[in-house]
């Protein structure tokens, strides 16, 4: 599955500001940011991430998926903490 397929079935399905989803071999690894995302817990936002996402991942064509969540204020301070 490509990367940008990933991308928009999840602008589709939620409310994101920012989606970046990269690929190495069958690893994908998905950074969402959305206000959506304000006050889940880390479960609760990868069961948001993962909803849309499930037909692909029952089907096999998801298998391996890292999810990095954030609102639009928690994406500010990791990106200066992390550049």
């Amino acid at each position: 599955m490509e990367c940008k397929d990933i991308e928009a079935i999840l602008l589709d399905a939620l409310s994101l500001a920012e989606v970046k989803v990269t690929q190495e071999g069958t690893h994908y690894k998905i950074v969402a940011v959305g206000e959506c995302f304000d006050g889940m817990g880390r479960v609760k936002q990868q069961q948001t991430i993962y909803g849309p996402l499930m037909e692909h991942i029952t089907s096999g064509e998801l298998h391996a998926i890292t999810i990095n969540a954030f609102t639009p204020t928690q994406w500010k301070r990791e990106k200066v903490f992390n550049m």
